[in-house]
Protein backbone atom coordinates (compact mmCIF):
# COMPACT_ATOMS: atom_id res chain seq x y z
CA UNK A 1 0.00 0.00 0.00
CA UNK A 2 1.22 3.59 -0.80
CA UNK A 3 0.90 6.38 1.82
CA UNK A 4 1.56 10.06 1.47
CA UNK A 5 3.97 11.13 3.88
CA UNK A 6 5.24 14.92 4.71
CA UNK A 7 7.78 15.71 6.23
CA UNK A 8 8.02 18.68 8.70
CA UNK A 9 11.05 20.33 10.90
CA UNK A 10 11.25 22.51 14.22
CA UNK A 11 14.54 24.10 14.87
CA UNK A 12 15.91 20.97 13.07
CA UNK A 13 14.13 18.75 15.47
CA UNK A 14 12.35 16.73 12.05
CA UNK A 15 9.57 14.73 12.02
CA UNK A 16 7.06 12.38 9.31
CA UNK A 17 3.37 13.24 9.56
CA UNK A 18 0.62 11.00 7.84
CA UNK A 19 -2.91 12.51 7.75
CA UNK A 20 -4.52 9.32 9.52
CA UNK A 21 -7.73 10.71 9.74
CA UNK A 22 -9.14 7.73 7.91
CA UNK A 23 -7.64 5.29 9.72
CA UNK A 24 -4.57 4.37 7.33
CA UNK A 25 -1.96 3.68 9.12
CA UNK A 26 -1.07 0.69 10.77
CA UNK A 27 0.34 2.25 14.18
CA UNK A 28 0.72 -0.72 15.86
CA UNK A 29 3.43 -2.24 13.35
CA UNK A 30 6.58 -1.49 15.74
CA UNK A 31 9.21 -2.36 12.89
CA UNK A 32 7.32 -0.34 10.55
CA UNK A 33 7.87 3.35 12.47
CA UNK A 34 11.42 2.35 13.11
CA UNK A 35 12.06 1.80 9.46
CA UNK A 36 10.15 4.99 8.33
CA UNK A 37 12.33 6.53 10.88
CA UNK A 38 15.14 5.11 9.88
CA UNK A 39 17.72 7.72 8.10
CA UNK A 40 20.03 5.32 6.10
CA UNK A 41 16.73 3.19 5.24
CA UNK A 42 13.78 4.76 5.61
CA UNK A 43 12.89 8.21 5.27
CA UNK A 44 14.10 9.86 8.29
CA UNK A 45 13.13 11.64 11.30
CA UNK A 46 13.37 11.60 15.09
CA UNK A 47 9.80 10.67 15.16
CA UNK A 48 6.11 10.17 13.18
CA UNK A 49 3.50 11.68 13.87
CA UNK A 50 -0.33 10.85 12.99
CA UNK A 51 -3.09 13.76 12.77
CA UNK A 52 -6.54 11.53 13.45
CA UNK A 53 -10.15 12.31 14.26
CA UNK A 54 -10.92 13.55 17.86
CA UNK A 55 -14.44 14.51 19.37
CA UNK A 56 -13.29 16.96 21.98
CA UNK A 57 -10.62 18.93 20.08
CA UNK A 58 -9.56 19.95 16.38
CA UNK A 59 -7.47 17.09 16.08
CA UNK A 60 -5.67 14.29 17.58
CA UNK A 61 -1.57 14.16 17.45
CA UNK A 62 -0.41 10.79 17.89
CA UNK A 63 3.52 10.58 18.23
CA UNK A 64 5.86 7.97 18.01
CA UNK A 65 9.73 7.94 18.90
CA UNK A 66 11.80 5.53 16.74
CA UNK A 67 11.42 2.83 19.02
CA UNK A 68 7.91 3.12 18.58
CA UNK A 69 7.36 4.99 22.08
CA UNK A 70 4.87 7.37 22.93
CA UNK A 71 5.16 10.76 24.39
CA UNK A 72 4.55 14.48 24.27
CA UNK A 73 6.63 15.86 21.93
CA UNK A 74 6.84 19.70 21.79
CA UNK A 75 8.17 20.44 18.69
CA UNK A 76 6.11 18.04 17.13
CA UNK A 77 3.67 19.36 18.48
CA UNK A 78 3.82 22.99 17.25
CA UNK A 79 4.63 20.94 13.56
CA UNK A 80 1.21 18.75 14.32
CA UNK A 81 -0.43 22.19 14.37
CA UNK A 82 1.38 23.74 11.09
CA UNK A 83 0.20 20.51 9.34
CA UNK A 84 -3.13 20.72 10.74
CA UNK A 85 -3.38 23.98 9.19
CA UNK A 86 -1.74 23.14 5.51
CA UNK A 87 -4.26 19.65 5.60
CA UNK A 88 -7.41 23.03 6.01
CA UNK A 89 -8.36 21.79 9.63
CA UNK A 90 -7.85 24.72 11.57
CA UNK A 91 -6.83 28.03 10.74
CA UNK A 92 -4.52 30.52 13.09
CA UNK A 93 -5.44 28.82 16.28
CA UNK A 94 -6.52 25.46 17.42
CA UNK A 95 -6.94 23.19 20.31
CA UNK A 96 -5.81 19.88 19.97
CA UNK A 97 -5.14 16.02 22.07
CA UNK A 98 -1.74 15.29 22.46
CA UNK A 99 -0.32 12.51 24.56
CA UNK A 100 -0.29 14.52 27.86
CA UNK A 101 -3.74 16.21 27.38
CA UNK A 102 -5.33 18.69 25.38
CA UNK A 103 -3.18 22.14 24.43
CA UNK A 104 -3.92 25.08 22.71
CA UNK A 105 -1.87 26.42 19.83
CA UNK A 106 -1.54 29.57 17.48
CA UNK A 107 0.16 29.99 14.10
CA UNK A 108 1.66 33.48 14.41
CA UNK A 109 1.89 35.68 11.37
CA UNK A 110 5.83 35.13 10.87
CA UNK A 111 5.26 31.70 10.44
CA UNK A 112 6.40 30.68 13.99
CA UNK A 113 3.86 28.05 15.89
CA UNK A 114 2.84 29.12 19.90
CA UNK A 115 2.20 26.35 21.94
CA UNK A 116 0.59 26.27 25.09
CA UNK A 117 2.31 23.51 27.53
CA UNK A 118 1.41 21.68 30.26
CA UNK A 119 1.44 23.42 34.19
CA UNK A 120 4.59 22.44 35.87
CA UNK A 121 3.98 21.50 39.49
CA UNK A 122 6.74 19.76 40.48
CA UNK A 123 10.76 21.06 39.82
CA UNK A 124 12.97 19.05 41.73
CA UNK A 125 16.58 20.55 42.52
CA UNK A 126 19.58 18.28 42.92
CA UNK A 127 22.99 19.51 43.56
CA UNK A 128 23.95 18.88 40.28
CA UNK A 129 20.86 19.04 37.94
CA UNK A 130 17.14 19.56 37.90
CA UNK A 131 14.13 17.07 37.07
CA UNK A 132 10.74 17.87 35.81
CA UNK A 133 8.29 16.73 33.68
CA UNK A 134 7.12 18.90 30.91
CA UNK A 135 5.02 16.35 29.30
CA UNK A 136 7.97 14.33 29.61
CA UNK A 137 10.40 13.21 31.97
CA UNK A 138 13.68 15.81 31.90
CA UNK A 139 17.02 15.90 33.41
CA UNK A 140 18.63 19.27 33.06
CA UNK A 141 22.19 20.30 34.34
CA UNK A 142 24.17 23.07 33.54
CA UNK A 143 27.65 22.87 32.38
CA UNK A 144 30.34 24.70 30.96
CA UNK A 145 32.22 24.84 27.52
CA UNK A 146 28.59 23.18 25.89
CA UNK A 147 29.79 22.97 22.71
CA UNK A 148 32.50 20.41 23.11
CA UNK A 149 30.70 18.93 25.81
CA UNK A 150 30.04 14.65 25.54
CA UNK A 151 26.48 15.09 24.88
CA UNK A 152 25.91 11.34 23.65
CA UNK A 153 28.37 9.89 25.93
CA UNK A 154 26.99 11.21 29.18
CA UNK A 155 23.60 11.64 28.37
CA UNK A 156 23.56 7.70 27.10
CA UNK A 157 24.86 6.90 30.61
CA UNK A 158 22.83 9.13 32.66
CA UNK A 159 19.67 8.18 30.77
CA UNK A 160 20.07 4.66 30.99
CA UNK A 161 22.25 3.79 34.50
CA UNK A 162 20.64 7.24 36.78
CA UNK A 163 16.45 7.02 35.12
CA UNK A 164 16.58 2.84 34.41
CA UNK A 165 14.32 1.54 31.63
CA UNK A 166 12.09 4.18 31.79
CA UNK A 167 14.43 6.56 31.21
CA UNK A 168 14.56 10.41 31.37
CA UNK A 169 15.69 13.19 28.25
CA UNK A 170 18.77 14.77 29.28
CA UNK A 171 19.65 18.12 28.64
CA UNK A 172 22.52 19.98 28.95
CA UNK A 173 22.60 23.90 29.14
CA UNK A 174 24.86 26.61 29.09
CA UNK A 175 24.11 30.81 30.22
CA UNK A 176 24.91 32.82 27.03
CA UNK A 177 23.39 36.43 29.48
CA UNK A 178 20.49 37.15 32.12
CA UNK A 179 17.58 35.45 29.96
CA UNK A 180 19.65 33.37 27.36
CA UNK A 181 21.00 29.61 26.81
CA UNK A 182 22.51 27.54 24.95
CA UNK A 183 21.11 23.88 25.03
CA UNK A 184 21.81 20.41 23.56
CA UNK A 185 19.58 17.36 24.57
CA UNK A 186 19.92 13.12 24.44
CA UNK A 187 16.50 11.81 23.61
CA UNK A 188 15.40 8.82 25.00
CA UNK A 189 13.08 7.09 22.47
CA UNK A 190 15.70 8.52 19.97
CA UNK A 191 18.56 7.06 21.87
CA UNK A 192 20.63 10.06 20.40
CA UNK A 193 20.98 14.06 20.16
CA UNK A 194 19.00 15.98 18.63
CA UNK A 195 19.32 18.99 17.08
CA UNK A 196 16.41 20.49 19.20
CA UNK A 197 13.55 19.08 21.76
CA UNK A 198 11.09 21.09 22.49
CA UNK A 199 10.00 19.93 26.05
CA UNK A 200 13.62 19.87 26.81
CA UNK A 201 13.42 23.58 26.25
CA UNK A 202 10.64 24.04 27.97
CA UNK A 203 12.31 22.07 30.98
CA UNK A 204 15.53 23.98 31.03
CA UNK A 205 13.88 27.41 31.05
CA UNK A 206 12.07 26.66 34.07
CA UNK A 207 14.85 24.74 36.05
CA UNK A 208 17.13 27.79 35.02
CA UNK A 209 14.45 30.17 36.47
CA UNK A 210 13.98 27.43 39.43
CA UNK A 211 17.40 27.68 40.51
CA UNK A 212 17.99 31.36 40.55
CA UNK A 213 20.30 31.43 37.16
CA UNK A 214 17.66 33.97 35.66
CA UNK A 215 14.75 36.00 36.83
CA UNK A 216 13.12 36.40 33.54
CA UNK A 217 9.74 34.76 32.41
CA UNK A 218 10.88 35.00 28.86
CA UNK A 219 13.49 32.50 28.18
CA UNK A 220 15.48 32.37 24.83
CA UNK A 221 17.35 28.64 24.07
CA UNK A 222 19.20 27.92 21.15
CA UNK A 223 19.00 24.99 20.43
CA UNK A 224 21.73 22.93 17.68
CA UNK A 225 19.22 23.34 15.20
CA UNK A 226 17.82 26.98 15.76
CA UNK A 227 16.15 29.35 18.49
CA UNK A 228 13.52 29.27 20.49
CA UNK A 229 11.80 30.51 23.09
CA UNK A 230 10.24 29.78 26.33
CA UNK A 231 7.66 32.22 28.62
CA UNK A 232 5.70 31.41 31.85
CA UNK A 233 4.13 32.97 34.72
CA UNK A 234 4.48 31.71 38.00
CA UNK A 235 1.14 31.64 40.25
CA UNK A 236 1.98 29.82 43.93
CA UNK A 237 4.70 28.47 43.49
CA UNK A 238 3.28 26.46 39.97
CA UNK A 239 4.94 27.54 36.48
CA UNK A 240 1.45 28.45 34.61
CA UNK A 241 0.74 29.76 30.31
CA UNK A 242 4.16 28.11 29.91
CA UNK A 243 3.96 29.12 26.09
CA UNK A 244 7.01 27.71 23.56
CA UNK A 245 7.16 29.57 20.70
CA UNK A 246 9.47 29.16 17.31
CA UNK A 247 9.51 28.14 13.45
CA UNK A 248 7.75 24.51 12.44
CA UNK A 249 8.55 24.48 8.88
CA UNK A 250 7.05 21.95 6.15
CA UNK A 251 10.21 20.37 3.97
CA UNK A 252 9.09 18.11 1.49
CA UNK A 253 5.92 15.58 0.95
CA UNK A 254 6.36 12.02 -0.69
CA UNK A 255 5.13 8.70 -1.35
CA UNK A 256 6.23 5.27 0.58
CA UNK A 257 5.53 2.21 -0.27
CA UNK A 258 4.64 0.19 3.19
Amino acid sequence: MNITFYKYQGAGNDFIFVDNRYEIFPKENKELIAHLCNRHFGIGADGLILIENDEKSDFKMTYFNPDSSQTMCGNGARCAVAFAKKLNIIDTSTNFTAYDGPHNANVNEDTTVSLEMIDVDNVEVYKDHVFTNTGTLHHVELVDDLENYPVVELGRKLRNEVYGKEGSNINFIQQVNKNTFNIRTYERGVEDETLACGTGVTAAAIAAHKIGKTIETVVNLNAVGGKLQVSFNIIDNVYKNVILTGPAQFVFEGTINI
